[in-house]
Order: C-alpha cells, then structure tokens, then sequence
C-alpha cells in the first residue's frame, strides 16, 4: 500500500505539472481569455436560444415583412408556414443520421466479430497474425470520426455513405476491443476444455458458450449504436447529410433559434437511443449496460 500511495502521489503531481503547463501556454501566447464583452454576447444568445424557431409555427407572424433602407418592403412571409416546412426538413435530416448511426453500428460490429477473436490472448491466435489485428483496431479507435469523414467524402463524395464508412472504421477498432475483452473475460475452463475437445476458438465462441457470448455482444453492440447515433449528428459538418448539416447550416446564418430547435432534437434522439438501449439490455438481455472508449 505505501508504494501505491507514493506512485499515486507522484501521479497527481505530474497532472498538476501538465495543468500549470497547459495554461501558461495559454497565457503566454495570449488565448487565456474569453474575448470582448462575454457577459454580454452570452446574455444575447441565451435570448436567442430562448426563442426555439419550432414555436413559431404556432406562435409567428403570418405576415412578416422584410424591408428596404428606404422603406420598401422586398419580401413578405409566412412564419409558421416557413417554421413548418423546415420541420418537415428536420425530420427528414433525423432519418439520415439515423440510417448513418445505425448502418455504420452494423457493419463496424460484424467486421469487428473476427478481429477482436483474434486479438484476444485465450484464442490464441499466431502472434504474426494477432499483432496486426491489434495495432490495426488500435489505429481505427486513435482516428478520429471527423478525419474518417473528411477521407471517405474525397473517396465517395458527399452523403450518407461517407458517413457510414466514417462511423464504420472508427466504431471498428472499439468494437473489435471491447469483443477481445469479453472472450478474454470468459470462464477459462470452459474455453480450455472447448479447446481439449477439438474446437477451434472460433467455433468455441459461436457454438459451444455463444449463449454465454450473445447477451455481451450485444449489450457491446447497443452502447456503440447508441454513441454512434449521437456522433452521426456532427458527419453532416463535412458534407455527410443529417442534422448536422442543418446545424451547420443554422450556425453559418447565425440562426440561433433554429439550432435551439436543432439542438432539442439531438437531445431528445439521444434520450431515446439511451431508453432504448437501457430497456433491451436490463429486461431483455439481462446484462449491464457495457461502457468503453469510442
């Protein structure tokens, strides 16, 4: 105990070190401020953000006129009819990151399914083979969604596609870990006497203990859905469609009301995949909900 303690002192200090170092950086090169007047800007947009533009489709002017300098009037709309159709769009815009989220979950989990049985220690796999496997789900996990997005449209172009991809090599690397951490973790005598009956590793993980397997899997394969659906909200920034491209597009305008709209949605998107996922994994898989890196 002394020695962990001693370690766990010198740990803290070193964090310490690293704080100190990052904020004199900060100050050093000028950036350890939050610009002019900020109680001020945050006051204007909390007011902004206060007004969700869903609510002028009950409560917006029917005759909103846009005028001239000199008094002209140049346009005339309809808010809640305006309001209306643009929820129309965003419902549209859920679908897709939907669809992202959940194509990407599904072809990350199944790529993932022999690679985290490779790169788990008690398969024993050749070590010529399983160092590979894991240096490669290490790289998937270290790259982030975004760069995957960024490559995938100069790959494929713009839409959905890229970001299934982007989400499918990324969620690879987590799923194939967390699937390697699960065989790892099973009953070692079941899995050497699978092994002294003739079974391949394989065969011990989708035959013999898959009841044992299944529930893990797919408690794995429901959180990564669930944090998928909510990473699929920002693909639209670089051209994968969504609700991040209406976010993207609400922030280039300065339209704060309708990314309050924006933002409630995601919201209550991620609300819903978590109930979702929580439900299937306590009444139906009757196992705790499996939480890792992504």
């Amino acid at each position: 105990m002394p020695v962990k303690t001693h370690g766990l002192r010198w740990l803290t200090l070193a964090y310490l070190a690293l704080l100190l170092a990052c904020l004199y950086t900060l100050a050093s090169q000028g950036d350890l401020t939050l610009g002019r007047n900020p109680w001020q800007n945050l006051q204007r947009t909390l007011a902004d953000f206060s007004h969700p533009s869903f609510l002028d489709v009950w409560l917006g002017p029917e005759r909103l006129e846009f005028k001239a300098d000199d008094g002209r009037v140049l346009r005339v709309e309809n808010r809640r009819e305006v309001e209306r159709t643009y929820l129309h769009g965003i419902a549209s815009a859920t679908w897709t990151t939907l669809v992202i989220g959940t194509l990407g979950s599904a072809l990350a989990g199944v790529l993932a399914l022999p690679l985290g049985l490779l790169a788990a220690r008690n398969a024993q796999a050749p070590r010529w083979l399983a160092q590979p496997v894991r240096a490669l789900l290490n790289a998937s996990r270290a790259i982030h969604t975004l760069v995957f997005g960024l490559i995938y449209v100069g790959i494929v172009g713009l839409g959905p596609m890229a970001g299934i991809l982007a989400i499918a090599s990324h969620s690879l690397g987590t799923y194939g870990k967390l699937y390697a951490e699960a065989i790892e973790g099973a009953d070692a005598a079941l899995f050497e006497s699978g092994l002294a009956l003739g079974f391949t590793p394989w065969q011990i993980v989708s035959r013999p203990m898959r009841r044992g397997f299944y529930p893990q899997f797919a408690s794995i394969h429901l959180y990564l859905w669930e944090f998928n659906v909510r990473d699929s909200t920002v693909l639209g920034l670089i051209g994968a469609g969504g609700l991040g491209l209406l976010v993207s597009e609400a922030v280039s305008l300065f339209q704060w009301g309708r990314l309050a709209t924006l933002l409630l949605v995601i919201v209550a998107l991620v609300v819903a995949m978590d109930s979702l996922s929580a439900f299937i994994r306590n009444r139906i898989l009757q196992t705790p909900g499996v939480r890792g890196s992504a």
